[in-house]
């Protein structure tokens, strides 16, 4: 049987923490940024816990 293929997308947009929770970036800090508040801007700047229904896809893109 041959090896599954991590998904070149995938493991560019999500990291997997220690404890094998999967991590992404807020959207919205692309374009207009003058309109934001910088309040708004650092909360989106943040990484953010991926959901359970979503982590189990992207586990299996990521084959883990």
């Amino acid at each position: 049987m041959p090896k599954q293929k991590t998904h070149s997308g995938t493991k560019k947009r999500f990291k997997v923490t220690g404890s094998g929770k999967i991590m992404k970036q807020q959207a919205g800090m692309r374009h207009n940024l003058e309109v934001k508040s910088s309040q708004r801007k650092r909360r989106l700047n943040e990484d953010q816990v991926l959901s359970a229904a979503d982590s189990k896809i992207v586990k299996k893109l990521l084959g883990k």
